[in-house]
């Protein structure tokens, strides 16, 4: 692999995919709003992907393959803005497949999401089961994104691999995410909301696990579209999840009990036998694992925001750990609306 364009390269999960490609010496371009590195290898251009001509004029398309892991992300935030969901799931892809067109670009490794299945009853969800209910506009553009690469891959010659992430989480996991939210919020001995009764039930895969998942899909060779998941073929409720966090963690949760939330589905579960057979794909880290490595990285994050903290609001000593956590959380919690799956 000589050359790799990752839009959302500088974000949860792309910027673990970018640590590994340069890790291989590979040369990456990134598609983001912000620089995170300085490397021989690395390039990043800032540039909106719903915007065809910038994407044109900005990127010389000498690349090898495309990764498109940037989207807005989010069935509550889908819900209150399905319009602006649209623009950046469905006309960003859209716009990545005509660029990867016109370069002559002829890998396309597209992030789709777990919640195209939606209501599917039968579990658990496999690729070749056709029937997609999602129940959100978010999941609906992931699906529609499905749709426009195997287009592209008719049309054009475009080898497409749509890889259905379920629910990846990890070091650098983004603040509006459930485990980083509440992880923050425990820290802070604050409540969390806790929806329905507990019950969901959700295929944590960790992202370590996802990249060698990515980085195979790179490398795929076959047939000219694939739709394949990547999870773990467990599932975890969201009281262990939350029991799991408060061992991790050494603390233990307050719970705010809230009536469920429309657009969430009951449960995801990931078949991966297909992922194994196409991309030796076999995820390795537990759950419990996972989770204390993101907590080991959030105490560093963690002690880094009082740092910042006690310099820029108080004199030393004059706020106490759990208000200047308290304060982090809450700045935390205004994640961003767009990234990765």
């Amino acid at each position: 692999m000589r050359h790799a364009l990752v839009t959302g390269g500088a974000g949860f999960i792309g910027s673990h995919l970018v640590d590994r490609l340069l890790l291989e010496g590979c040369r990456v371009t990134v598609v983001d709003n912000a620089r995170r590195r300085d490397h021989g290898q690395y390039t990043e251009v800032e540039a909106d992907i719903r915007e065809l001509d910038t994407l044109r004029s900005r990127l010389d398309g000498s690349f090898d393959v495309i990764v498109h892991l940037a989207a807005r992300t989010g069935e509550k935030a889908s819900i209150e803005d399905p319009l602006g969901f649209q623009e950046v799931n469905v006309r960003g892809t859209h716009n990545l497949l005509e660029v990867a067109r016109e370069w002559g670009v002829k890998q396309f490794v597209f992030a789709s999401s777990s919640s195209v299945y939606g209501m599917n009853p039968r579990m658990p969800w496999r690729e070749e089961d056709t029937a997609l209910l999602p129940i959100s506009p978010d999941a609906s553009t992931k699906a529609c994104g499905e749709l426009l690469g195997h287009v592209y891959s008719h049309l054009y010659g475009i080898r497409f691999v749509a890889l259905r992430l379920f629910t990846v989480y990890g070091p650098r996991q983004r603040p509006d995410q459930a485990i980083h939210k509440f992880a923050r919020r425990m820290l802070a001995s604050k409540p969390i909301e806790l929806f329905g009764k507990g019950q969901t039930r959700r295929d944590y895969t960790y992202v370590g696990d996802v990249v060698d998942g990515i980085r195979a899909a790179m490398e795929y060779g076959d047939l000219p579209y694939e739709v394949i998941n990547l999870g773990t073929n467990q599932t975890i409720s969201l009281c262990e999840m939350i029991v799991t966090l408060e061992r991790a963690l050494g603390v233990t949760a307050a719970i705010d009990r809230l009536p469920e939330q429309p657009g969430d589905v009951p449960q995801t579960w990931a078949q991966i036998s297909k992922a194994q057979r196409l991309l030796g794909y076999h995820p390795r880290t537990s759950f419990a694992v996972g989770v204390a490595r993101f907590a080991a990285w959030l105490s560093t994050q963690v002690d880094r925001d009082l740092q910042a903290l006690n310099e820029a609001l108080c004199e030393p000593g004059s706020h106490s750990r759990a208000s200047l956590i308290s304060a982090s959380a809450g700045r935390a919690e205004q994640g961003p609306e767009t990234g990765e799956p």
